[in-house]
């Protein structure tokens, strides 16, 4: 494979990643979004959140969080030279599907408004996340000759 045809994005305007893995990577007409939670840039500060004093989650807003992850899905794929209307699937990790998902899912259609762009979907209840939040977003994007 070329050197052309894959490279790794790093976004200067999204939250660092939490582990070792770029922010996003392209393969040929592909490009791989790692996992995204909704932290803040630039803090640790995760929006919607209440940490006890261990560290545990006291409370949280699922509806604050899914626009928080969407900025910085929307982050990632300008610093890549793309859109929302260049996703073609879509991983939702939630932590309360039973709870959140119709505010998730409310909030996230009002992101794809038109049919013909919308991108696939799937989504998943986890046990929990590697940081205390509720919604992680695993993006997959094409990107135009």
């Amino acid at each position: 494979m070329s050197e052309q045809s894959k490279h790794v994005v790093h976004s200067t305007r999204a939250p660092k990643p939490v582990g070792a893995y770029p922010h996003a990577r392209r393969v040929g007409d592909l490009l791989f979004l790692s996992g995204i939670g909704p932290r803040q840039a630039g803090t640790t500060t995760i929006p919607g959140v209440e940490l006890a004093p261990d560290g545990s989650i006291r409370s949280y807003d699922i509806a604050v969080q899914t626009r928080s992850v969407m900025t910085n899905v929307r982050l990632v794929l300008e610093d890549a030279g793309l859109d929302f209307e260049n996703l073609v699937d879509i991983s939702v990790f939630l932590t309360n599907m039973k709870d959140d998902f119709r505010t998730f899912n409310s909030i996230y259609a009002s992101y794809f408004t038109d049919p013909d762009t919308m991108p696939c979907r799937t989504t998943v209840e986890v046990g929990a996340l590697p940081t205390p939040i509720a919604v992680e977003l695993k993006c997959i994007a094409h990107i135009p000759r």
